[in-house]
């Protein structure tokens, strides 16, 4: 089995900052691209943010300059830091990745973490 477990949400006044953790485990054998989705009430899940094992980044454009992701192979983490938070960034924020197993070596499957609330005042 493979759990991603998110940690570090909250309430923020805008123009506050927020991290954002997310830790893999169970039978992983490696992990490719990881990153970070939001859904906002009556709105459809987007990407904000993704890793490759290699350390590429992609953002969608409105975090851009303000939200950095980065992982550690090491730990099969991934980490999202929130600058200069608006009110629009207001989400659940899930967790996603990329994930070969060490028991179904063949192929990578996708897990989801189970969200984290974060809400920015303004």
């Amino acid at each position: 089995q493979v759990q991603l477990v998110e940690s570090g949400g909250g309430l923020v006044q805008a123009g506050g900052s927020l991290r954002l953790s997310c830790a893999a485990s169970g039978s992983i054998a490696s992990i490719n691209i990881m990153g970070w989705y939001r859904q906002a009430p009556g709105k459809q899940r987007e990407l904000v943010a993704s890793v490759t094992k290699g350390g590429s980044t992609n953002y969608v454009d409105s975090v851009k300059g303000r939200f950095t992701i980065s992982r550690d192979n090491a730990k099969n983490m991934v980490s999202l830091q929130m600058n200069s938070l608006k009110p629009e960034d207001t989400a659940v924020y899930y967790c996603n990745a990329d994930i070969v197993r060490r028991d179904l070596p063949f192929a990578a499957y996708n897990y989801w973490g189970q969200g984290t609330q974060v809400t920015v005042s303004s």
